[in-house]
């Protein structure tokens, strides 16, 4: 996947406030933080819901002291992101279908001893977990 594609999936420049052309571009935003409305745009977009924001990125009363006080997120709080919607936007691609990936992401999986992929994703070792089970599926080994 591309870092253009995981921009997109992110809300595009226009949430990101700038144009992402490489990696070292989305490195570079990563690492400046990257602006809250990028949280707007992937809930918006449905990729993911707020309770899996939550989760996975960043508390709600936390977002919402960001919002208030006008600050972008931090680095950590958009790697998260950008790691958790790298591997849904992975998913997609796997499955072939947004719909469907959206939905195996939420059902528990016997590959991942009756885990949800999408609630491994709160770790480096999880998300390899899950895009190891996804390169399977690419490869036509099932899951």
């Amino acid at each position: 996947m591309t870092s253009q594609v995981l921009a997109e999936h992110l809300g595009g420049s226009q949430a990101l406030g700038r144009e992402i052309q490489s990696d070292f571009d989305l490195d570079d935003a990563i690492r400046e933080g990257l602006p809250v409305s990028t949280l707007e745009s992937v809930v918006s977009g449905g990729v993911l819901r707020p309770s899996e924001l939550d989760a996975l990125v960043i508390p709600r009363r936390t977002l919402a002291h960001r919002k208030r006080l006008g600050r972008r997120l931090t680095t950590r709080q958009s790697d998260r992101l950008a790691r958790v919607v790298r591997v849904v936007a992975r998913a997609e691609e796997a499955i072939g279908d947004s719909a469907k990936a959206k939905r195996w992401l939420r059902k528990p999986n016997r590959a991942l001893e009756g885990r949800r992929p999408l609630d491994l994703l709160a770790t480096g070792v999880g998300v390899r977990i899950v895009e190891q089970l996804l390169g399977r599926i690419e490869h036509g080994l099932g899951a």
